[in-house]
């Protein structure tokens, strides 16, 4: 039998730091394993009292705070399905996800709750913040789960098509003990701070899970993103090891100074591939290497760079120890019965959830391997572009383009072209102090000839103020593509 819950959180040591919290407000707490079992089993009490049972669906819709760790951990407890959203959804996100899943009870901070109702939703609520101020309460016993019970709902990023509900199990949580030891990596006492946003797959497992199976605390920052700011906070508060995703990495390394901290021993990023010269920028400054790793919603983490291994510029590392990948005609495949944390199935509406395919799980991702087993991501199956005979990553081109000093963002995508069947078009955000331009444009289009092989530049250049990204931060080339097709 397994619970997350009474294995990890309540057989901690009660005074130890579990959460240190930083507030949108500026206020600062540590939270220990006492104070988050004492939440836990209060949110626990709050929804059975509101009706929730064993196998029920509990959606959250808080940012990265204690209260969101609290009401996980009650789900985890008691054998409830949670369904963690991002703040940044609007209705007719939520409205997909609630009638993919229905919920018997919403956690919802009180700053979503316009949001909410324009949803449609008018079930059970309990409001946060302040869940440690609520009277203590009396939850029903923790539920006895085995591996395959239903435990966690997370949306795929729906960069090919509309987000699909993937369900995972109890053994999703046991089975973060792999990357945790060989990827993310953090020792006994260490600071973890993984910065994905609530309702992302990577932030579900790695913003508290996994360290607390290594015996770490989790930093929770309930706040946007600033370049700046968040050098400031990985030396105040003494991170060790840091996870964010490579638009982070890339825009800190574009629009902040990066500097030494004496406190970190780890870097990791995992979504996509991190491009060079940020790779390069980020050990010249602080000395360590950005070890890759990748995983998807279905699978949870598949490989990664262990600590002490060789950082190859470009690769996501090696197979994770015991999952067994092989590459078939250019795709990365899985075989699902070496995976640990593989997923349950699709769900839709009331029905049980659907059982993935049987046999090897194709990833839709087109990835290289060297002779060494390390893989190297090369862009989605579908992404692949190819112009007057040639096949063209759009990785690649991406990569030259942020290596110009003006480019603080790029995406590629295929174009239709009379000739070429299709031509290669960027999307360009520019960095402060650069003004769009044919002038510049071309330049960028020679920047990239010099770089790369010249049949892979940009034809089509087109400037933006942002890029379209999913709620996790991976930029929606579907989307893109549309605007072209």
């Amino acid at each position: 039998m397994t619970n997350f819950a009474v294995d990890i959180v309540e057989s901690a040591p009660p005074d130890r730091l579990a959460i240190v919290e930083l507030a949108r407000g500026g206020a600062r707490r540590k939270w220990s394993f006492a104070d988050v079992a004492r939440a836990a089993r209060t949110m626990a009490a709050a929804l059975h009292a509101r009706g929730v049972r064993r196998g029920d669906t509990v959606l959250t819709l808080v940012g990265n705070q204690p209260d969101w760790v609290a009401a996980m951990v009650a789900c985890f407890r008691q054998g409830y399905v949670v369904l963690p959203c991002n703040e940044q959804l609007r209705a007719k996100d939520l409205r997909l996800r609630l009638g993919a899943c229905p919920p018997a009870a919403v956690v919802c901070d009180g700053r979503n709750e316009a949001v909410l109702r324009d949803a449609g939703w008018a079930g059970p609520t309990l409001f946060v913040p302040g869940v440690a101020g609520w009277p203590a309460a009396d939850p029903p016993r923790p539920a006895e789960l085995s591996a395959l019970d239903p435990c966690l709902i997370t949306f795929t990023s729906g960069t090919a098509g509309e987000p699909k509900a993937v369900v995972h199990a109890q053994r999703y949580l046991s089975g973060q003990q792999v990357q945790a030891e060989h990827w993310l990596a953090p020792s006994r006492g260490d600071l973890v701070w993984c910065t994905a946003a609530s309702g992302w797959s990577k932030s579900a497992r790695n913003a508290f899970v996994a360290p607390w199976i290594r015996g770490a605390a989790a930093l929770l920052h309930d706040a946007r993103f600033d370049p700046a700011e968040r050098m400031e906070l990985l030396e105040r508060e003494g991170v060790n090891v840091l996870c964010m995703a490579p638009t982070e990495y890339r825009l800190i390394a574009k629009r902040a100074t990066l500097r030494p901290i004496a406190s970190l021993r780890g870097l990791v990023a995992a979504g996509e591939a991190l491009n060079p010269e940020v790779l390069r920028a980020w050990e010249e400054a602080t000395g360590l290497q950005i070890r890759d790793g990748y995983g998807q919603t279905e699978t949870g983490q598949l490989t990664g760079t262990a600590p002490g291994a060789e950082v190859r510029p470009g690769s996501m590392g090696r197979a994770l120890p015991g999952v067994r990948l092989s590459v078939d005609d250019g795709e990365l495949v899985a075989d699902p019965t070496s995976v640990p944390t593989f997923f349950l199935g699709y769900q839709d509406g009331d029905a049980s959830a659907a059982a993935p395919p049987d046999g090897p799980w194709r990833t839709g991702d087109r990835v290289r391997a060297d002779d060494d087993g390390y893989l190297y991501f090369e862009g989605r199956t579908d992404d692949v572009i190819i112009s007057a005979g040639y096949r063209i990553g759009p990785f690649e081109v991406e990569s030259a383009l942020v290596a110009h000093a003006a480019v603080a963002e790029a995406a590629v995508v295929a174009a239709p072209d009379d000739e070429r069947g299709s031509i290669v078009r960027a999307i360009v955000v520019l960095r402060d102090g650069f003004t769009a331009s044919q002038a510049l444009a071309a330049e960028l289009q020679a920047h990239v000839k010099a770089q790369t092989a010249p049949y892979k530049y940009p034809r089509r250049v087109d400037f933006a103020d942002e890029l379209p990204k999913t709620v996790s931060g991976k930029v929606r080339r579907a989307l893109l593509r549309e605007e072209t097709g």
